[in-house]
């Protein structure tokens, strides 16, 4: 009686990977699901720690590296005591018959679909919204403007055409408005270097490379954005090198976007950053004051008219904003937004303090570039210890606090993951990352001493302040 109530406990406690999968999907999206999670399959559960196993040594890391802290959250919700995931990579034996497999079930389900039409067309969608009508211009992306209209009107004329700035330009904007003027006469592929990542890697499992060589280097013109993701893969550089000389040889065009100048992108083979060189290269900078005035004034245009009934945005809150809000033109609309929500929900407008409020983590912030050891510096300056001190390994308390404090800020301020971190505090794992946070959350909760000293020092990496004052 005893034994057969023990295993029923047991069996209770034991991890439904079917739940774990399917809350990965609801967190993670279905598409880095389907791309990326779906083909983790459960081995075994230890004491303190599961073993799940991949098809590819590339799908581990880029799991790892991506993944791995919100996989291990999931995991936790349903049993606090695991503490870690380890991968193993799949045999060949198990490849094959997992190929065996997928063929089986998509004969059984008719799921005969084409290779292109399944793998590349569906992520191949020109926004309309994009267009080249609707992007403003300025000193700070005239030039990279009228190199998109000129490869609009005659293409190949600059052949490469590289764009590149920081997040938030417009970069993708262009590239979009290129396709959408040039999709009525060409056949267009606009991908993401990422995207274009995924589909070499699939290509080569499912030994497809035959029609994605084909269909890549059959385009007419070929968009490729954020071309700097494609670092450090040695073997899908060498394909998109003859894939790029062969669509120049035939007169294709190629448009690029990238974060960076063509010499600047690091763990690029030398020969594929020297084509890029050799077309064309424009750069968009951050946007004037006359620009973002302009960008302003449009946005809250829109929104008046498509919340005619609402409070509107006061000239004071728009020059304001133009003036304050400098990184991007993301950030421009994003705030625009914001004061309109506030508007919306309060049904008042914003004064200039509150609109400050609003913005706080906008403000200032293309002035200060937050980085770990930013971080680390201005906490030990706050509590008065030693650098040396904070990453070492004693757990004084006196130096436990203050080194959870920097790694939850790094955590918030910062977009790294929870093994970059871990290895800029002493090598730490990504568990310890993570229970230095959730201490710094339960006790922001209890102790009014905490926030205030996280807001003070918030204030200080962000806006260079020395007190809590905005």
């Amino acid at each position: 009686m005893n034994n057969s109530i023990k295993k029923s406990n047991l069996k209770r406690q034991e991890l439904d990977w079917n739940v774990i999968q399917s809350q990965m999907k609801n967190k993670l999206g279905s598409e880095v699901y389907e791309s990326w999670l779906k083909k983790i399959y459960f081995v075994e559960e230890f004491n303190n720690y599961i073993l799940l196993k991949v098809p590819t040594r590339f799908i581990r890391d880029w799991i790892t590296s991506r993944y791995l802290d919100q996989i291990l959250q999931i995991i936790k919700n349903y049993k606090k005591d695991i503490i870690r995931v380890e991968f193993k990579i799949a045999d060949l034996k198990e490849k094959k018959d997992n190929k065996k497999e997928e063929l089986i079930e998509n004969f059984d389900n008719k799921k005969n679909i084409s290779f292109i039409k399944d793998s590349y067309l569906q992520y191949n969608r020109i926004d309309p919204n994009k267009r080249f009508d609707n992007f403003l211009t300025g000193l700070s992306n005239k030039l990279a403007y009228e190199a998109s209209m000129k490869v609009s009107e005659n293409i190949s004329h600059y052949n490469p055409l590289y764009i590149y700035g920081g997040v938030g330009m417009g970069k993708t904007h262009l590239l979009n408005a290129i396709g959408l003027h040039l999709k009525k006469n060409n056949k267009i592929m606009f991908i993401s270097a990422e995207r274009f990542m995924y589909q070499f890697v699939k290509s080569i499992k499912s030994n497809d490379m035959v029609k994605f060589k084909e269909y890549f280097r059959n385009t007419d013109i070929l968009l490729i954005d954020d071309i700097q993701f494609m670092n450090g893969k040695e073997v899908m550089q060498e394909e998109f090198f003859h894939t790029f000389n062969a669509l120049l040889d035939k007169g294709s065009q190629i448009i690029i976007s990238a974060d960076r100048a063509p010499n600047k992108l690091s763990r690029i083979q030398e020969r594929i950053k020297s084509r890029f060189s050799g077309g064309l290269v424009v750069d968009i900078q951050k946007p004037d004051y006359e620009l973002r005035k302009k960008i302003v004034e449009q946005k809250t245009e829109e929104l008046n008219k498509l919340y005619s009934d609402q409070i509107k945005i006061s000239k004071e809150i728009q020059d304001y904003i133009s003036t304050e809000i400098t990184a991007s033109i993301r950030e421009l609309v994003g705030a625009i937004n914001r004061i309109v929500s506030f508007s919306r929900i309060y049904n008042k407008a914003p004064n200039l303090a509150e609109t400050k409020v609003v913005l706080k983590d906008l403000l200032n912030i293309s002035e200060n570039k937050v980085t770990i050891d930013l971080i680390q510096t201005l906490v030990c300056r706050f509590f008065k210890i030693s650098k040396n001190e904070m990453l070492s390994s004693r757990r004084s308390r006196y130096l436990v606090r203050p080194r959870q404090t920097a790694i939850y800020l790094t955590k918030i301020l910062t977009s790294k993951s929870l093994p970059e971190i871990g290895r800029e505090f002493s090598n730490r794992d990504h568990t310890t990352i993570i229970h230095s946070v959730k201490t710094i959350e339960k006790l922001k909760e209890t102790d009014p001493e905490m926030v205030e000293n996280i807001n003070k020092l918030k204030n200080q990496i962000l806006y260079n302040h020395k007190d809590n004052e905005i």
